[in-house]
């Protein structure tokens, strides 16, 4: 799959921060927090639980920690993550942040068993799950409040109207979206600015591009979850692997490398629960793909 609108933008450099709302400088690299739940050999896959705390709660701690001392300052999580042990764990990790990191936290999803992930987007309910991420954050305003799945049961306007009535409050800076078309980004840019869209984004899945396209256009920080999945992009003889190998780096790096050169407001947010592959994954910060291995990675 060739994408014909992003062969002209690579650069050899690449800028290592963003502008949430234009106002928030944060890391283009961030750290997605929802595999640091339950025992460490729970987490992979696309049946992980995400249902409890982290077994390794210390572990888990100090690898927050070690994200930001690695300059690290966009940390990603949801209510619906170990139904709030997530919050409840960067707090205890990185509180107080301000001035130090940005928290990004999500509402609209209910989790009534390990298996299940349901929206729910009555007005109250998103309110509601505002008011106990503030606490489990222990902040008296998000930095960055997403909804975090759009609920067909109810009007788009009045899950956005709830963020909105929040953002007045004082008890939100920014409002995002996760998973959302480009008519549904419109429609919530009718009613309050939108900052960021979270959708799934990676070399093996790019149903988004007119997404990372008009959010690129309009200023909105686009934060691809699920970045490093590389699919047939991944064998050993694949466009990746010689790319990795021609400028000493590695598939994940240059997977991760491609997105931020796909376009400068691109912020991958890549989890893992080991010290040594997030500072693998910050590397690809200092990586240069010249236009043509750009190209290349892409086709």
């Amino acid at each position: 799959m060739t994408n014909t609108a992003n062969t002209t933008t690579a650069t050899t450099t690449t800028t290592t921060t963003f502008a949430l709302g234009s106002d928030l400088p944060v890391s283009r690299i961030g750290y997605g927090t929802m595999r640091l739940a339950d025992a460490p050999a729970d987490r992979y896959g696309s049946a992980a639980p995400i249902w409890r705390g982290p077994t390794d709660r210390t572990a888990a701690i100090a690898l927050l920690r070690r994200a930001a001392e690695l300059g690290v300052t966009l940390f990603d999580t949801a209510d619906a993550y170990a139904l709030g042990a997530s919050e409840e764990l960067i707090a205890e990790a990185l509180h107080p942040y301000e001035g130090q990191v940005a928290v990004a936290t999500k509402i609209g999803v209910v989790r009534p068993s390990p298996t299940e992930w349901v929206p729910l987007g009555h007005p109250a309910y998103l309110r509601q799950q505002a008011e106990l991420a503030l606490r489990r954050l222990r902040v008296e305003r998000i930095d960055l409040l997403q909804l975090h799945r759009v609920d067909p049961q109810y009007p788009l306007a009045d899950q956005i109207g709830a963020l909105k009535q929040l953002q007045e409050e004082g008890k939100a800076r920014h409002i995002g979206l996760s998973e959302v078309s480009v008519e549904q980004i419109e429609e919530a840019e009718a009613i309050t600015p939108v900052a960021s869209v979270q959708n799934l984004y990676n070399l093996q899945t790019r149903d988004h591009e007119a997404v990372v396209e008009h959010t690129a256009a309009r200023g909105i920080a686009f934060v691809p979850w699920f970045p490093i999945a590389m699919g047939a992009h991944a064998g050993a003889d694949s466009p990746v692997a010689a790319v990795a190998a021609e400028i000493g780096a590695t598939p994940s790096q240059v997977a991760l490398a491609w997105q931020l050169h796909r376009s400068p407001n691109i912020l991958p947010i890549p989890g893992t629960s080991s010290p040594a592959h997030l500072e693998e994954n910050l590397g690809a910060l200092r990586l240069a793909l010249s236009d043509e291995q750009f190209r290349q990675i892409d086709g």
